[in-house]
């Protein structure tokens, strides 16, 4: 395992390195802030807020849906490292990547760099791409967990000879995923570069089952290994069952990417989980 988890407590995972481009930028161009967008349990959204008040910028974040009277645990923390909150509908927010919503988001909040949900940017690949620095260049297979598909094109612009990336998709029927990674690293990659395993979304985007928690307080057990149940425990969970069905040639080297975003277990009730 690649413990991303343990670089920071707040800014953990893959979310440090997608946002390192676009907090480079805000500095150099010496903007005010950053501006991005995630639902109410968004580990994107608690990321950006910490790293723009450690940077010294301010952020905004757009959220998906109407402001409830109870904020999730998520945005409270988002709110105490000084993040500003502005709710939309759905239907609002389902237009987000459209040209002329990003057009008046920079008439709006002038001076802020504008950072798509959960980095998916080509810049966003950049920095994952960085995530390869540590990998060491023996690895045969380097596997991780899939959303926006953002740190899967990192990875995959990083890539040596005779190694593959494992995608391991975290939401149902993430049809798009070749085009998304086309999208965010200008190129294409072939059977051998790139493995996708479209089956253990566990009914789809932060849904779970009984079998999953089971799996992840057997990994804390066994291996004192902490997982969430949105990506990391459905990669490993994916992962291991790969290797129980011989998918993976003999004297294989596997590394898999915990991506951190720990903070989401919160949402579960109390006594769900041994760690």
């Amino acid at each position: 395992m690649l413990r991303l988890d343990l670089i920071h407590n707040v800014v953990s995972g893959n979310k440090l390195y997608k946002l390192h481009c676009f907090l480079q930028r805000a500095v150099k161009q010496s903007a005010k802030g950053i501006i991005t967008f995630g639902g109410a349990y968004s580990n994107h959204l608690v990321a950006t807020a910490f790293a723009c008040r450690e940077a010294g910028l301010k952020s905004i974040a757009i959220v998906r849906g109407e402001q409830p009277k109870i904020l999730s645990h998520t945005l409270i923390a988002c709110m105490e490292y000084g993040m500003q909150l502005k709710f939309v509908s759905r239907q609002i927010y389902d237009q987000k990547e459209f040209t002329f919503f990003i057009t008046q988001l920079n008439v709006d909040y002038e001076n802020f760099v504008v950072v798509p949900e959960g980095g998916y940017h080509p810049d966003g690949a950049a920095g994952a791409k960085l995530i390869m620095d540590l990998v060491d260049q023996q690895t045969t297979h380097i596997c991780c967990a899939v959303g926006t598909a953002t740190t899967g094109a990192g990875l995959l612009l990083g890539l040596k000879e005779k190694q593959q990336v494992v995608l391991v998709p975290v939401i149902k029927n993430l049809n798009d995923l070749v085009q998304r990674i086309s999208f965010l690293t200008n190129r294409s990659f072939s059977p051998e570069q790139l493995k996708i395993m479209p089956d253990y979304h566990f009914g789809g985007y932060a849904k779970k089952t009984q079998v999953l928690i089971d799996f992840m307080n057997s990994m804390y057990e066994k291996h004192r290994l902490p997982t969430d149940f949105v990506y990391t425990a459905k990669m490993l969970f994916g992962i291991i069952d790969a290797i129980k069905k011989d998918y993976f040639p003999a004297g294989s080297k596997i590394i898999c990417i915990h991506t951190g975003g720990l903070q989401g277990n919160l949402s579960l009730p109390p006594g769900t989980l041994v760690f």
